[in-house]
């Protein structure tokens, strides 16, 4: 295909008609001779953005490179140009520099103490007073973000438990404001918000232990909830090996039978929510369009759920959409996904860097 190409259309957000030029893999609003048509009457959208993703991370653990990278095409294929990749065990800095793959935004590895998490995934301290430096550590190395694991099952006390005392939490999340980068952490029950909120933190995976009040607390504070709410679907199979710890069970139901009206009181609330799939482990990859779908059943309009996985969590990321001059990530569909999400799971054309990969 020519590198010079063209599409007239409905450009999301705006939703105004307008064409646009794709050259030397950005966007541009001015003509350009001899373009090769993307099409036309046909709809827009920023590449789709996976807020909570792990290329590098398979069933059984951390995968190799070309694993991950595969992962990531697979990714690509289904509509995603750019992953924040929330916590990984191996250095996909090589995938950074493949034209051919989303961006990925790194958030180094999770960071937990030992045993208090999956194995083989994070960094494991031995003592929670190291978490500030090692906050400093994985603020050097990645692309903006740190990745703490605030709460897990703690087999001492046969049930989900916090991992890091209040005042160390708020000195970690200090040190990496004071580098420059943004900390998220994975937390499902209810005993570490209260800490994790008062840290100053920047958002939260999962969340689903929130209440209302905590909610609104997120929402003056702009905390970012990303909920992954097809991984909690998974929370039942979990619970139920887990004979050993019948409490941690029963936890985990009762968390998963509440995440669809902690989700709506989340929106309602006003906290900026985005879509993250969590794939890798339990969640193939591909699956986007699940989550945008299961925001939808949970409160969301439809256009507000594409927005959480495009052109709104681009902007939360730092990101261009569909602007002039941006690169040209975006996708191409034959008719409105702001009336029928399910038309996001069939793009006429994926343009990746002003490549077209479908």
């Amino acid at each position: 295909m020519s590198t010079a190409l063209h599409a007239a259309g409905t450009i999301l957000p705006g939703g105004e008609p307008g064409q646009l030029w794709i050259t030397g893999g950005r966007i541009s609003f001015e003509p350009v001779p001899d373009a090769e048509s993307l099409g036309r009457d046909v709809f827009l959208v920023p590449g789709l953005v996976d807020a909570h993703c792990h290329p590098g991370i398979g069933v059984g653990g951390p995968v190799s490179l070309g694993e991950a990278a595969a992962q990531a095409v697979t990714d690509r294929q289904a509509g995603t140009l750019l992953i924040r990749d929330c916590g990984l065990p191996i250095d996909v800095r090589p995938l950074q520099r493949r034209a051919d793959l989303p961006t990925i935004i790194r958030a180094g590895r999770h960071l937990a103490l030992t045993k208090r998490y999956l194995p083989g995934l994070g960094i494991e301290l031995d003592d929670p007073a190291q978490l500030p430096d090692a906050v400093a550590g994985q603020a050097r190395d990645g692309d903006g973000w740190v990745k703490l694991v605030g709460d897990w099952i703690d087999r001492g006390v046969g049930d989900l438990a916090p991992l890091w005392p209040d005042d160390i939490l708020a000195e970690a999340v200090k040190v990496a404001h004071d580098h420059g980068a943004r900390v998220t952490a994975h937390v499902f029950g209810e005993a570490a918000l209260p800490g994790l909120i008062a840290s100053g933190i920047d958002c939260l995976e999962h969340g689903t232990g929130l209440s209302a009040d905590q909610l609104a607390e997120l929402a003056r504070h702009d905390v970012a909830l990303v909920p992954t709410l097809i991984n909690i679907e998974n929370f039942p199979g979990i619970a139920d090996k887990a004979g050993k710890y019948p409490a941690y069970a029963a936890h985990m139901r009762a968390l998963h039978a509440g995440v669809g009206e902690m989700v709506a009181s989340a929106i309602e609330a006003g906290v900026r929510v985005f879509a993250g799939s969590d794939a890798g482990g339990m969640v193939e990859h591909g699956r986007l369009v699940d989550e945008i779908e299961a925001l939808h059943r949970a409160g969301m309009t439809r256009e507000q759920a594409l927005a959480s996985a495009s052109w709104a969590a681009r902007d939360w990321l730092g990101h261009p959409g569909i602007a002039d001059g941006a690169p040209a990530d975006l996708l191409v569909y034959p008719s409105d996904p702001r009336e029928d999400l399910g038309v996001l799971r069939h793009p006429s054309h994926i343009v990746l860097g002003g490549v077209v990969y479908a």
